[in-house]
């Protein structure tokens, strides 16, 4: 019995070596998390820069409003003390690094970068709000830090931005 490769680009890697489908699938397992966490970064940045009770020191769902109530459960207190120094600031400061996130996961540009940025803000958030939490599997920000990991490590392989730049320095001698 004799095998055949199929030849077609979809299939072959930069070394002309036929692919697997195991292989193909490999490169793209990171690309729904990927999309999730950057579609999810961008809307809740706008969601609180839209948000004018918000984006408030003081109020009924005002961002001073929940770091006072965490201050004293939270297991970073200076954090939250550093946030309440200007909490319009703070807020415009997360919400703004939450856009820049998701928009540089989204797009793959300096896409291990962009997932640090938003492990640190996942981190942060649960240190400070979500840290109360009993059981503390039940606090998201915990399972989006976790979530961050896998591309802080890998980057992001396909359909980024700098997937293209990495080619195009190879194409240049």
């Amino acid at each position: 019995m004799t095998h055949t490769y199929r030849t077609t680009s979809a299939y072959m890697t930069d070394g002309d070596r036929p692919r697997s489908w195991r292989e193909q699938t490999t490169r793209y397992a990171l690309l729904p998390l990927r999309l999730f966490l950057g579609v999810t970064f961008v809307y809740a940045g706008l969601d609180k820069l839209t948000d004018s009770r918000f984006m408030a020191a003081s109020g009924t769902g005002s961002i001073g409003e929940v770091m006072n109530s965490v201050r004293d459960g939270s297991a970073a207190p200076w954090l939250v003390d550093l946030a309440l120094k200007n909490p319009e600031a703070f807020g415009h400061a997360i919400a703004m690094g939450e856009i820049a996130v998701g928009l540089g996961t989204l797009a793959g540009l300096l896409a291990r970068l962009a997932a640090l940025g938003g492990a640190l803000i996942s981190l942060s958030l649960w240190l400070t709000v979500s840290w109360q939490t009993d059981p503390y599997y039940y606090g998201n920000d915990l399972a989006y830090l976790m979530a961050w990991l896998p591309l802080v490590l890998a980057g992001a392989s396909v359909f980024s931005l700098d997937a293209l730049l990495r080619a195009r320095r190879r194409r240049t001698p």
